[in-house]
């Protein structure tokens, strides 16, 4: 039976200037039709619909224009795929398939009059740059690419953050986190997981916001699974079919792989030399039966992925050619330890890192080079920071992972929850524990760990000025730096220090009476890396994690240096 819709040629027209009419061939109800609509048509209908489904984007981008006959080939080809899949999904939708709309404009009308003309229409080559320029400065449609702010939202920070509470405004996507792979090849979830999907799903539907909800499979704790269910056609084809159905089940916009890590160790993972190839057929076969409109992403560390001699890739154009963004993990560069470094720096600012391939300068270099458009990268930014037992009053400058963080990846499960749950939700305290912590700032209790922005805020350790920046409060003291403090002021030794790293970018509390040191990320330096991402062309930022942020102060942030 041939598929109810597909469009696989075009036709051009001449008046009232030269545009592209895509030939639509219908099979339904036993009858086939062949119908011509322009891609102005298609993008009437979407907003009379109202529909979640994702149509390809508009193209026309004056401030990059240049006429030629390949951005007609390349637009032209994006627009069949695209197209196709948004009518299939329409079709395939309860709500939407006996729409009399989606039934008028499949149905041949030679006598229908013409609608207003779209520049979105046009075939680019026949644009004159002046003509663009026109249209940029009249406003007409003259847009430009805009940045994504995503997130990943786990599916363990329900009870603090109800996907019915989340502002979606702030959000272009929700990386919704976890599924994982089985031995089977299919999907295992949390108790109670697939329902708070369901109800993010409809809250961001109530909400009238273009939020795109992406499932993220995987995670440190979720890896186990990855390597063998991509190792054959076979289980690929079922890991596959699970990921296609969780998609259409919950009315998904993608999926995310976080595969922690191909071709290496891990949480203690089986794996292989072909894993990154076999990740690669995966990426393929999923790219096929999800058409181009889906989002397909990949979490992913500051180098490409492992090949078969176990160095990184240097060339990853085949996978770019099916992604649509490689979300960089800018975090958990140094975790807690007794001599403290950054957990997420910018890069390698005074050239005295002894390990400079892991910050986001690296990483946007790294990957880049090996041929994945910097277009299709979303920079991590960790709303989170680490706790170390330390008498330190600065931060290394190796940007290495310390012995205390390697040994907390082997840490037990606590709390019934899960290792990731443990290694990531470190804000998971006992109430009695946590109303200690704001009573008296001793933050001892977060020794070793994670602790979210939101909870540093908590403890008066930082507190909220009116500008929306967090300086000194409570007993805090900020001043030029930390150390003439300690030095000409020795009634506050036992009070914390708000300091500053100049060499990675990275603002830290310390408090040498407590041996305490707090690594984190604040609107300054977080900013400086969302202005980072939008000054060198990349996609945007993610943050990870949305329940960790103090309110939406952080994401605010974000937002604002991506120019939102």
């Amino acid at each position: 039976m041939p598929p109810p819709v597909t469009i696989t040629s075009h036709t051009t027209a001449s008046n009232p200037r030269p545009h592209i009419l895509y030939s639509i061939q219908v099979n339904l109800n036993g009858k086939r039709q062949v119908i011509e609509k322009r891609y102005s048509e298609f993008v009437e209908l979407h907003e009379k619909l109202k529909d979640d489904f994702t149509l390809p984007p508009k193209r026309f981008l004056v401030t990059t224009f240049v006429p030629s006959a390949w951005i007609d080939d390349t637009l032209i080809a994006e627009r069949k795929a695209g197209l196709t899949s948004w009518l299939s999904d329409l079709l395939a939708s309860p709500e939407h398939k006996d729409s009399p709309a989606l039934s008028e404009f499949l149905t041949a009308a030679p006598d229908a009059t013409p609608r207003q003309f779209s520049l979105e229409d046009v075939l680019p080559s026949t644009l004159s740059r002046k003509t663009g320029a026109r249209v940029a400065a009249g406003g007409e449609i003259g847009t430009t690419a805009t940045a994504i702010a995503a997130a990943y939202y786990p599916d363990w920070s329900a009870d603090s953050n109800p996907p019915e509470k989340i502002d979606f405004s702030k959000f272009d996507i929700l990386f919704f986190a976890f599924a994982m792979p089985n031995s089977a090849a299919t999907l295992t979830w949390d108790s109670g997981s697939q329902d708070i999907l369901r109800r993010l799903v409809t809250a961001k539907k109530n909400s009238g916001k273009a939020t795109k909800i992406v499932l993220s499979v995987g995670g440190w704790g979720g890896s186990t699974w990855f390597s063998q269910a991509t190792n054959s056609s076979a289980n690929r084809t079922t890991f596959k079919n699970a990921l296609v159905s969780a998609v259409n089940t919950f009315g998904l916009d993608g999926i995310d792989i976080d595969w922690e890590y191909p071709n290496s160790t891990g949480a203690g993972n089986p794996h292989s030399s072909a894993d990154a190839a076999n990740l690669l057929s995966l990426f393929q076969t999923l790219r096929g039966a999800l058409g181009s409109s889906k989002i397909i992403s990949a979490a992913v560390p500051h180098l490409p992925w492992l090949g078969t001699n176990g160095k990184p890739l240097t060339d990853v154009s085949a996978y770019a050619a099916q992604l649509t963004y490689v979300n960089i993990m800018n975090y958990d560069v140094w975790g807690a330890s007794s001599s403290p470094g950054p957990n997420a720096p910018l890069g390698n600012l005074c050239g005295t890192s002894t390990q400079p391939q892991a910050s986001a300068q690296a990483a946007l270099s790294q990957w880049t080079k090996a041929g994945f458009p910097a277009g299709k990268l979303l920079l991590g930014l960790p709303l989170y920071g680490y706790v170390s037992q330390s008498t330190k009053t600065k931060l290394t400058g190796s940007f290495a992972p310390s012995d205390d963080m390697l040994l907390l990846e082997d840490a037990p499960s606590t709390d019934g929850k899960s290792e990731r749950q443990f290694l990531n939700g470190a804000h998971f305290r006992a109430k009695e524990q946590q109303a200690t912590i704001e009573a008296n700032g001793d933050l001892s209790g977060w020794f070793n760990q994670q602790i979210p922005f939101s909870s540093i805020v908590a403890s008066g350790a930082l507190v909220k000025k009116s500008d929306g920046t967090y300086g000194e409060g409570a007993g805090y003291t900020m001043g030029l730096s930390a150390v003439t403090h300690v030095a000409s002021m020795l009634e506050l030794i036992l009070l914390y220090y708000l300091a500053w790293d100049d060499c990675s970018d990275t603002p830290f509390l310390f408090n040498v009476s407590r041996k305490t040191v707090v690594t984190y990320d604040d609107t300054w330096s977080i900013g400086d890396k969302a202005l980072f991402a939008k000054q060198n062309g990349l996609a945007g930022c993610f943050t990870w994690s949305l329940d960790q942020d103090d309110g939406v102060t952080l994401q605010n942030a974000i937002r604002k240096n991506l120019g939102k």
